[in-house]
């Protein structure tokens, strides 16, 4: 019951913070969770889930690529810019960040931070009008924050 009502107050914090995918997301849980599905499904979207969110994340990232509204000749100039550069090498740190912020969620089992990760990205969205989309990447920083300070 208690996990329910945790869930509850989430996907009340997402609406009223207008993070429609979270509040999706929830309502999905919530939903198995009623309809007494969670034993089966919850084991799968642990194991497999963040892999196949990924998959689509990035073949939807590459839809301009497939469809042919970015072409070599584009990615060669924008690789030269000094925009490009500043892209190539922030997505090479956030991508390292969210391989970090992943181990240190699912490995070393520090899970119980995510509802302040959900709670600070909803916030975002609220009142910066951000994109709830940073949880791996704030983990991934907060790995390396835990890190240094237990050195």
């Amino acid at each position: 019951m208690e996990a329910n009502l945790i869930l509850v107050i989430i996907l009340a914090i997402s609406i009223l913070g207008k993070a429609n995918s979270v509040a999706v997301g929830v309502a999905i849980l919530l939903v198995l969770k009623l309809l007494n599905l969670d034993k089966y499904v919850f084991p799968v979207l642990n194991d497999k889930g963040v892999f196949w969110a990924l998959v689509v994340l990035i073949a939807t990232i590459l839809i301009p690529i497939a469809n042919g509204q970015i072409t070599l000749n584009s990615i060669g100039g924008n690789l030269l810019s000094w925009v490009g550069v500043v892209a190539l090498i922030l997505s090479f740190l956030t991508t390292y960040l969210s391989g970090l912020g992943l181990q240190y969620l699912t490995v070393k089992g520090n899970g119980d931070v995510m509802p302040a990760l959900i709670i600070g990205s909803v916030a975002a969205a609220a009142f910066l009008k951000g994109v709830p989309v940073g949880p791996l990447i704030t983990s991934g920083m907060l790995a390396v924050i835990v890190k240094i300070v237990h050195k």
